[in-house]
């Protein structure tokens, strides 16, 4: 089953990064980033079984990183946006 979830996060990585050099368009490269940080979600957390059992440390890099990404995320779409409203000549 570990093979299966290393195999889907490569697949997600491959789809990310294709979205992201093969496209000019902000809002589809937010998204492509957004996947591309799940897929390595993903790899930690198929990555964090031992010996011994699960290890927590990827467990909490994975929560402390959807904090960061959806934040970020949201920053970067206000940039965005602002930008989409520049290339128009509006004010904000």
């Amino acid at each position: 089953m570990s093979e299966l979830y290393l195999l889907l996060s490569a697949t997600l990585t491959g789809m990310s990064l294709i979205g992201l050099f093969r496209t000019d368009d902000l809002l589809r490269r937010v998204l492509a980033l957004n996947v591309l940080a799940s897929a390595v979600f993903l790899l930690l957390v198929s990555l964090a079984q031992t010996p011994y059992g699960l290890d927590p440390l990827p467990h909490a890099m994975v929560l402390t990183g959807i904090v960061v990404a959806v934040s970020t995320t949201a920053a970067v779409l206000a940039l965005a946006v602002q930008a989409h409203d520049r290339r128009r000549g509006e004010d904000p």
